[in-house]
């Protein structure tokens, strides 16, 4: 062999000498090491139970869209009633604060009217028995005639009132039986029974409806109410304006 070759071929031996070796650790670099086997089954195991979770989740939900008409656009609501000022002047002697018991006819206060000479006072009475829900007034206001001081609602004659999709309202008919909860009394569930269904959307009895004269207009699924009677209130109070959250039984389940 000439003198070249012989230069050639020793260079090539060492340059593998100095490759490592497959699996060997370059010297200044942290060897990887994998997933240890107990972790590996710990994942594998959350993932499975995930998976069985979102199976769960979605049997349940398609089973229960199948027998109910589900909705969370539901309070408990009342009969409304407006306690008013007979005339205009300086209200005295006012007793409808909010949580105030009335019975009806029973006196809630006055209204001084002005006037040059004789300044008479007219009374206020409560058109019906309930409690004050909300008082808009306090002692030595100046009142018009016909403004609105307060609103009282029967707690015996509460119910719910649900806003069902009108896409929904067909599979609702009056005397259909319900499963509401409350949020205020969470691991409750209340029962109940359909009692009416209004005439129109709730959009359409709104101070300001909406209306499709203009350009721009997009249609949106719109909200039918449904009132609920309350079969058992379970001793507790529902107070109009409580957050409810609705299962209407659909007919034949």
């Amino acid at each position: 062999m000439s003198a070249p070759e012989s230069s050639e071929a020793t260079t090539a031996t060492a340059a593998d000498d100095a490759t490592p070796a497959e699996g060997t650790a370059v010297e200044g670099e942290t060897p990887r090491r994998g997933l240890k086997r107990s972790t590996k089954i710990g994942l594998a195991v959350i993932v499975v139970l995930a998976l069985l979770a979102a199976a769960a989740f979605t049997i349940n939900y398609f089973v229960n869209s199948s027998k109910f008409v589900s909705t969370d656009n539901a309070q408990v609501d009342g009969t409304q009633i407006p306690i008013v000022a007979p005339a205009a002047g300086t209200l005295v002697g006012w007793r409808g604060a909010t949580g105030a018991v009335l019975q009806r006819d029973q006196l809630v206060g006055r209204v001084q009217v002005q006037g040059a000479y004789v300044q008479p006072q007219l009374p206020i009475r409560a058109p019906a028995a309930g409690v004050v829900a909300n008082s808009d007034t306090t002692e030595g206001a100046y009142v018009t005639a016909g403004a609105q001081l307060a609103i009282a609602y029967d707690p015996n004659n509460v119910y719910v009132t649900a806003r069902v999709d009108e896409t929904d309202v067909g599979d609702v008919a009056v005397n259909q039986p319900v499963d509401f909860t409350v949020d205020a009394y969470p691991g409750r569930t209340f029962h109940g029974t359909v009692r009416e269904i209004q005439g129109g959307a709730a959009a359409v009895f709104s101070p300001f409806p909406q209306s499709n004269s203009g350009g721009n207009f997009q249609k949106v699924t719109q909200v039918i109410p449904v009132r609920i009677g309350i079969d058992d209130m379970q001793g507790l109070d529902l107070i109009p304006g409580m957050n409810v959250t609705v299962d209407i039984r659909k007919p034949g389940d």
